[in-house]
C-alpha cells in the first residue's frame, strides 16, 4: 500500500521522468525518416481512419486501447497492449508516448516497440535504443531498493499536428491477485476501448462496471472480452470530480474451478481481505527490544492515554516518508517492514509508518488497527468489489477507552468508538483527516471481522478561518490594514502546508499576491504565520494601500468592506455543467471594522443578505457605530457532492455570494 500495483499504474498516463532520462530521450530520438521496419498493419488503417470534430481544447484522440490478458494456472500473467493516439494540436504531443509499469522483482518486458505516422506518408520507427527505463521513485537515495520500474518511448520531439503515434507492449509477470481493473479512457476521447481477459478452460470471471452502465462482457468459452466506443474527452471543470469518478471502468475477478487451487488468494467477500491484510501486517507489528524502549521514551511522564497517544503520533508523523517497495509482485506492495526496522532506519512508506506506531502504541498498552483507504477521491471505492487493490494508502485507527471529541472519531459497530489518523500527512494533526481522505470508504484491517467503514467528515465549524480585519481608510481613499486570521481543522493543514513547504520568500509572495488580488498595489510591511494552540494555525499581516476607495467628484467615496478575498476559493463561472461539483467542509467568519474619514457619513450601504441551500449558507450584513463601519460575512459548506442537473442551484449560490463580497459602501463628504 502507498504503491501502486503495476496493473494499477498502466492505466495512468501521467508519470514524470528524472531530468536526466527526458534528457536521455531527447538524445536518443532521430529525426523522423521512412522506417526500415514498417508499422503494422492495425497501425497504418487507423491512421487513415477519419476522427470527430472536437474542440480546441482537445489535444489528442485515442483511436484504439486494447489490452489483452492472458493468466496462466500458476499465476504467471502475460499482458499485451496496443495503443494508437492521433495528435490533433501542438499541446497535445505529450500523448504520444508508450508505457509500461512492471515490478522488476517478478516482471518482465518482453517488447515494446513503437512508430509514428506522418500525414505525408513518412513514418518513424522507434529502436531499443530509444526505450527509457527507469525507477519510479523520485527520490535517487532510494532508487536501488525499488522495483516498480517504468519502460517508455516517447514521441513528443518527433510528433507533429495529424501525426499518429502507435505502440505495442507485452508484460510477463507473476501476480498474488485474482484481479484486475481496466479504465476505458483517460481524459482523453477514445474512438474504441476493449479489454480481453483469457483465462484457462473451466475458469470464469465476474466484472463490476464504475462511472457506466453496465458493461455486459463478450463470452467465448473462458474468453471474456469488454468495449466501449466513441468515449467523448473529460472537460476540466472547476470543483470536478477525479478522473477515477468519471472515466468508464470494469472491475474484475476471476475464479479457478472448485477442485482448483489459484496461484493468489480469491477474495469474495470484505472479510476475506483483511484476513489477507492482516495476515501482511500483524505479524511485523509486534514490539521488540528497541521499539519497547522508545515507546517508554516517548510517553515518559505523560499521565493519560491521550497524552501518550499524542506523543507517539507525532513521532510517526515525523518519521520520514520514503516509498520503497520490495517483492511487489508477491504481494509486497502491501507488506510492512518490521516495525523494529523502521524504527532503526528512521524512514519507511504509509503502510510502515503506521505498523510502526502500532508497535509503539502497543508497547503502552494501546490497541490500534490498520485502516486501507484510497486517498484522493472520495467515491472512487465500490462496496460491491471486494479487493485489495481499490486502496492506495493505509492509516491507523486507535481504540481510545475514553470519552474523546474529534471530527475523526469513526464508528466502527461492535468495536466502538476509533480514533482515525494519518502518520504520513505531517501537515494534519490527531483529531482530524485530511480533506482528501474525508467520508471516503475504508476497510478496517484485522484478522477477523475486518469490515468496510465510512470516514468521518468534519462539520463546517471543525474547519474554520476566523478573520478579523481592521481597516482605517483615509479621505483620499488610501487604507491602512490588520489582518488577523485563526485557523483551525483542514484549513490549518492547508496553510501550515503552504507555509512548511515554501521558504519565507517565496511564502511572503504567495501573501502578497493574495493581498493584491483584494487591493491592488498594495505595500506588505508584515507577515506572521505559524502554530496556536492544539493543531491551529494564524496568520497575521499588516499592508497599506494607496487610492483603494474611490472617489467622486469632492463629495463621494465609494469602497468595498472586504478587502481579503477568500484564500482557494473556486469561482464556479460556467453556465452549464458536465460533471457534479464537489464541495469539503468549510467555515469562514470575517468581522472588518472601517475607521472612516473625519467628515464622512454612510451614505448608501447593501441589505443584509442571508442564503440557505441543502450543501451551504451564507449570511452577510453591514452596520454603523459611533463613527465606524463593521461588515460580517459567514460562509459554511458541507461535505457534498452536488450532481450537474442541480448546477444552477450551486452557481446562484456563489454567485450571490460573491455580488454580496463585492458590494460597496458609499461615503458622503458632510
Amino acid at each position: 500500500m502507498c504503491s501502486r500495483s503495476p496493473a494499477d499504474r498502466r492505466r495512468i498516463d501521467r508519470w514524470r521522468v528524472k531530468p536526466w532520462a527526458a534528457a536521455l530521450v531527447l538524445a536518443c530520438i532521430a529525426s523522423p525518416s521512412v522506417a526500415a521496419k514498417r508499422a503494422p498493419s492495425w497501425l497504418t488503417e487507423l491512421a487513415s481512419s477519419q476522427v470527430p470534430e472536437y474542440d480546441s481544447e482537445v489535444g489528442a484522440v485515442v483511436l484504439l486501447d486494447e489490452t489483452t490478458v492472458t493468466v496462466e494456472p500458476d499465476g504467471k500473467v502475460t499482458t499485451s497492449v496496443r495503443k494508437a493516439v492521433k495528435v490533433l494540436t501542438r499541446e497535445g504531443r505529450r500523448k504520444a508516448r508508450g508505457t509500461v509499469i512492471y515490478g522488476s522483482d517478478s516482471g518482465k518486458v518482453r517488447r515494446l516497440e513503437a512508430w509514428m505516422l506522418y500525414p505525408s506518408g513518412a513514418s518513424k520507427t522507434y529502436r531499443k535504443k530509444d526505450i527509457v527505463d527507469v525507477s519510479l521513485v523520485e527520490d535517487d537515495v532510494y532508487d536501488v531498493y525499488d522495483e516498480s520500474r517504468e519502460s517508455s518511448i516517447r514521441g513528443m520531439a518527433d510528433a507533429d499536428t495529424g501525426s499518429v503515434f502507435g505502440y505495442e507492449s507485452v508484460l510477463e509477470d507473476r501476480s498474488v491477485f485474482t484481479q484486475f481493473s481496466f479504465s476505458f479512457q483517460n481524459d482523453l476521447p477514445a474512438l474504441l476501448s476493449r479489454f480481453r481477459l483469457e483465462l484457462p478452460s473451466g475458469w470464469t470471471a465476474e466484472s463490476v462496471t464504475d462511472n457506466h452502465a453496465p458493461i455486459e462482457p463478450l463470452v467465448n468459452g473462458s474468453s471474456y472480452t469488454w468495449q466501449l466506443e466513441r468515449l467523448p474527452p473529460v472537460s476540466e471543470e472547476p470543483a470536478r470530480p477525479g478522473l477515477r469518478s468519471i472515466v468508464p471502468r470494469i472491475n474484475v475477478s476471476y475464479f479457478p474451478p472448485s477442485q482448483v487451487k489459484a496461484a493468489g488468494p480469491t477474495f469474495r467477500e470484505w472479510g476475506q481481505v483483511s484476513a489477507w491484510l492482516a495476515s501482511l501486517a500483524d505479524p511485523r507489528a509486534r514490539p521488540d527490544r528497541a521499539v519497547i524502549a522508545k515507546a517508554q521514551d516517548l510517553t515518559a511522564g505523560k499521565a493519560s492515554q491521550l497524552e501518550k497517544i499524542e506523543a507517539i503520533a507525532d513521532f510517526s508523523q515525523r518519521i520520514k516518508y520514503a516509498s520503497i517497495q520490495l517483492g511487489v509482485g508477491r504481494g509486497g506492495g502491501y507488506q510492512p517492514s518490521p516495525a523494529g526496522e523502521t524504527l532503526q532506519k528512521a524512514y519507511g512508506d504509509c503502510k510502515d509508518k503506521v505498523n510502526l506506531m502500532r508497535s509503539l502504541l502497543a508497547a503502552v498498552g494501546v490497541e490500534s488497527y490498520p485502516v486501507a483507504i484510497f486517498s484522493g477521491n472520495r467515491r472512487y471505492v465500490r462496496p460491491d468489489w471486494p479487493s485489495p487493490q481499490q486502496f492506495n494508502h493505509v492509516i491507523i485507527a486507535v481504540r481510545f477507552s475514553g470519552e474523546l471529541e474529534a471530527p475523526a472519531v469513526a464508528s466502527a459497530g461492535d468495536w466502538g468508538k476509533l480514533l482515525l489518523f494519518d502518520p504520513t500527512d505531517r501537515y494534519t494533526p490527531l483529531g482530524y483527516l485530511p480533506a482528501h481522505q474525508q467520508d471516503s470508504l475504508a476497510l478496517l484491517v484485522r484478522p477477523r471481522g475486518g469490515e468496510l467503514l465510512r470516514a468521518p467528515a468534519s462539520p463546517p465549524q471543525a474547519n474554520l478561518l476566523k478573520r478579523h480585519v481592521t481597516m482605517s481608510l483615509s479621505h483620499d481613499g488610501s487604507i491602512g490594514c490588520q489582518i488577523r486570521e485563526q485557523l483551525e481543522g483542514s484549513a490549518a493543514s492547508r496553510n501550515r502546508r503552504l507555509h512548511r513547504s515554501l521558504g519565507n520568500r517565496d511564502y511572503r509572495r504567495v501573501i502578497e499576491r493574495w493581498v493584491s488580488r483584494g487591493a491592488p498595489g498594495a505595500n506588505v510591511s508584515s507577515i506572521e504565520a505559524g502554530e496556536r494552540n492544539r493543531g491551529g494555525f494564524f496568520v497575521d499581516v499588516d499592508f497599506t494601500a494607496l487610492a483603494y476607495g474611490r472617489t467622486v467628484g469632492r463629495y463621494l467615496l465609494i469602497f468595498k468592506p472586504a478587502v481579503a478575498p477568500h484564500r482557494g476559493f473556486t469561482y464556479l463561472n460556467q453556465t452549464e455543467r458536465r460533471y457534479a461539483v464537489v464541495l469539503e467542509a468549510d467555515s469562514f467568519q470575517e468581522t472588518v471594522e472601517v475607521d472612516l474619514p473625519l467628515g464622512f457619513t454612510v451614505d448608501e450601504m447593501p441589505e443584509p443578505v442571508a442564503l440557505a441551500t441543502p450543501f451551504g449558507r451564507y449570511r452577510a450584513d453591514w452596520r454603523v457605530e459611533a463613527g465606524k463601519l463593521f461588515f460580517k460575512r459567514h460562509l459554511e459548506l458541507d461535505n457534498a457532492v452536488v450532481p450537474p442537473e442541480d448546477y444552477a442551484s450551486v452557481k446562484e449560490f456563489f454567485d450571490r455570494m460573491i455580488a454580496a463580497d463585492q458590494a460597496p459602501v458609499v461615503l458622503m463628504r458632510q
